[in-house]
């Protein structure tokens, strides 16, 4: 059963990155924008969608309150392109850990120079 969840989570994750970069014409959704996981629930009820936005706080509201606002759209699509009984409902959140990881690295690589060893890319 959790393999199948997996594997919908996954398709769902595909079909959500095609209609955000293909079809939305939003102008609050910046073009640096993906989707970095679909978790869905076991009854196939809701499926909450990590986004990565790139840009500063505000660019990063706007972008989730206009995929809240396009949620609608975004389900009757992938009920369309989907075979499944039930359309998961949408819930957007936003996901830092793309970002994050790139401060961790970049406090490594500063650590690692002010000791003076400057093998790490």
């Amino acid at each position: 059963m959790a393999d199948r969840i997996n594997r919908i989570s996954e398709e769902i994750k595909r079909e959500i990155s095609g209609i955000i970069q293909n079809e939305l014409k939003d102008p609050r959704l910046p073009e640096l924008i993906s989707v970095v996981s679909v978790n869905v629930t076991k009854d196939l009820r809701y499926a909450k969608v990590y986004i990565s936005v790139f840009g500063g706080k505000e660019q990063k509201e706007n972008a989730i309150e206009g995929l809240k606002s396009a949620a609608g759209f975004i389900r009757k699509e992938i009920g369309h392109r989907m075979k499944l009984r039930y359309t998961p409902e949408i819930q957007f959140e936003l996901d830092n850990s793309i970002e994050h990881g790139a401060y961790i690295n970049k406090l490594i690589k500063e650590t690692m120079e002010s000791d003076g060893n400057h093998d790490i890319n």
